[in-house]
């Protein structure tokens, strides 16, 4: 496990500067609009809600984009991720728009240590988070102990039936190559790029990921003393996952250019944790 999270590390610490810069996570608007949201919150605030006032905490918050939206709905937010690099600019785009937010370095698991045995009001955990992660009851019990009694967990999140597919055969058909529910090994992956616009290019380009099914997910979740008020799942997804197959939307959201409604790309989690 140490060599898992050591190699994904390399890759999210290489790729942390380059995520900053690109148009896709929209520092500068950051900067120059005080009332900007990231696309990610944008979408989902019909389903988030009023969270002004709660004490919240985002676990695997990357750059912080999500972070200082939350912070500018009026939550109180700290932010926590294993990758240093991707704290430190999360900290300066804090520091540059005035965010009043804390950011913690650490392994999700390790979260309620590093929090100080904090509970929170609010956890929230954005798009590609749960596929860093090789046991999802054990994050589960995390979330469980990181909120209070009737606090409530948000998770929006890359759908399991998208993990699953391969997009790149050369007659361009979706197939479903990959595991779609969670095995002990990773599926291990050796690939540059990144799913941001970027000129840059990285030499830590392997990385292991891990499916959960929708029903392990929930069933993780409900396990842990949790009790479910929402699941939805979305034909669209924030970023393009399958290049040359979608097409983006007014709202920023990519679909599949033919019928997207055969295909649910990511999904959202609202649950409570029973007092």
């Amino acid at each position: 496990m140490d060599e898992y999270r050591a190699v994904n590390r390399a890759s999210w610490d290489e790729r942390a500067p380059a995520h900053a810069a690109s148009p896709d996570y929209a520092v500068r608007r950051f900067l120059d609009d005080p009332a900007y949201l990231s696309e990610v919150v944008r979408f989902d605030l019909p389903r988030l809600g009023d969270v002004a006032g709660l004490r919240g905490a985002h676990l695997q918050c990357h750059i912080g984009t999500d972070t200082v939206s939350l912070h500018r709905l009026g939550a109180r937010m700290t932010g926590l991720d294993f990758s240093g690099a991707s704290l430190e600019q999360a900290r300066d785009l804090a520091a540059r728009t005035g965010a009043d937010v804390d950011f913690v370095e650490a392994d999700v698991y390790d979260a309620p240590q590093a929090l100080g045995g904090e509970r929170f009001d609010l956890v929230y955990t954005g798009i590609g988070a749960l596929c860093w992660l090789p046991d999802v009851r054990r994050w589960a019990q995390v979330v469980s102990t990181v909120l209070r009694p009737g606090g409530r967990l948000f998770l929006r999140e890359g759908h399991p039936m998208l993990w699953a597919l391969d997009d790149t055969r050369p007659d361009g058909v979706l197939a479903v190559a990959h595991p779609y529910f969670e095995r002990s090994e990773p599926t291990v992956w050796d690939e540059g790029g990144t799913y941001v616009t970027t000129d840059a290019t990285f030499t830590h380009n392997r990385s292991y990921e891990w499916n959960h099914g929708l029903g392990e997910i929930v069933t993780a979740l409900l396990d842990n003393g949790f009790e479910l008020t929402m699941l939805m799942e979305h034909d669209s997804a924030p970023w393009d996952a399958l290049p040359g197959h979608t097409v983006k939307g007014e709202d920023g959201e990519h679909r599949l250019r033919d019928r997207p409604w055969r295909l649910p790309q990511t999904y959202t989690v609202q649950a409570r944790l029973r007092s």
